[in-house]
């Protein structure tokens, strides 16, 4: 496996997404600060989509490997 693979980095700016839109929703909880509580649940759902997207095993495969119906 390739360590500079482009979807690699992109998963990992996801988790970090994740990670600040966790912390913003549970602040925006605990003291009340719904704007903050907003952003933070558009955060988490964002950092999810953009590492589900990148990690996506069936966009790996390539065209060339697929099952061909001859």
């Amino acid at each position: 496996m390739k360590f500079n693979e482009p979807r690699m980095v992109v998963a990992s700016i996801g988790v970090f997404i994740w990670l600040a839109g966790l912390y913003f929703t549970i602040h925006g909880l605990i003291y009340d600060v719904s704007r903050e509580f907003h952003y933070g649940m558009w955060a988490l759902g964002i950092g999810i989509v953009i590492f589900v997207v990148a990690l996506n095993p069936l966009a790996q495969r390539r065209p060339d490997k697929r099952d061909r119906s001859t």
